[in-house]
């Protein structure tokens, strides 16, 4: 069970909308920051930029520049091996599974032009073309939305995201080992004054372990500079019809607040 300090405030169903997948990927945002936001600061990209395509085609004067050094030429290599033998060991050939095996070339044509992928690693230090700081990234940026999903790496740039939290119009942010972290996680929120949760929710690649808490949660913040919020918020989560499980397999997780 999850402290109420982290339950989001309450945002008309009506302008709540999913960008992305419908599943680990996806994400929730305020459909109205969409036209206020002049980059997306993604870390962590891995195979999957359907939420950038997506806002994308909602605001096509946003920049997009990623920063991943785990993608680089032997990561395509394995992706492009591992897709050609699950496609010939389909009984069923799937659209899907076809698609996945271009998926290099849809990456090249998305980063080709003004967006940009860094094979740099986020972190506490800036190290050239090895390391580099959300501070450095957002400097003289503005109207920024900042997507974290470095796999445990965020809480080592929590106090970078705070500092510069007046720049960032939305935050959305996978948080890992959620047990462990925990308290860490509390403070960030309580500390970071410009920016409210609108919306939570609970990867479900494990299931709760025996204190009722995910292994991973996935929250969207908005600047509220913007809205004025309601505290009061009976929506469950997960939202029905937004949010989706982030593995097919398993069910989604029921997240509760004392």
């Amino acid at each position: 069970m999850l402290s109420k300090k982290i339950k989001p405030v309450f945002i008309p169903k009506k302008n709540l909308m999913r960008l992305g997948p419908k599943r680990d990927g996806g994400y929730i945002i305020d459909k109205r920051i969409i036209g206020k936001i002049e980059y997306i600061i993604t870390c962590g990209l891995s195979d999957d930029w359907n939420f950038e395509k997506d806002f994308l085609n909602k605001n096509s004067k946003t920049i997009v520049l990623a920063y991943d050094h785990t993608v680089n030429l032997a990561f395509w290599v394995k992706r492009l091996l591992k897709d050609i033998l699950h496609f010939f060991l389909l009984k069923k050939i799937s659209f899907w599974k076809l698609k996945n095996i271009f998926r290099y070339f849809d990456y090249v044509l998305f980063f080709k032009k003004e967006n940009k992928h860094f094979k740099i690693k986020i972190g506490k230090k800036n190290l050239h073309n090895k390391e580099i700081t959300i501070d450095k990234i957002l400097n003289k940026k503005k109207n920024v939305l900042l997507k974290v999903d470095i796999e445990g790496g965020e809480y080592d740039v929590l106090k970078n995201i705070k500092k510069n939290q007046k720049k960032i119009n939305c935050l959305i942010i996978e948080f890992h080992s959620v047990k462990k972290n925990l308290q860490k996680i509390y403070n960030f929120v309580s500390q970071n004054k410009d920016l409210k949760i609108i919306h939570i929710h609970g990867n479900n690649i494990n299931k709760l372990d025996e204190y009722g808490l995910p292994y991973a949660i996935e929250i969207t913040f908005i600047n509220s500079k913007f809205y004025k919020f309601q505290k009061k918020n009976n929506y469950n989560y997960p939202i029905e019809n937004l949010d989706y499980p982030s593995v097919k397999r398993n069910k989604d997780i029921i997240l509760k607040f004392r």
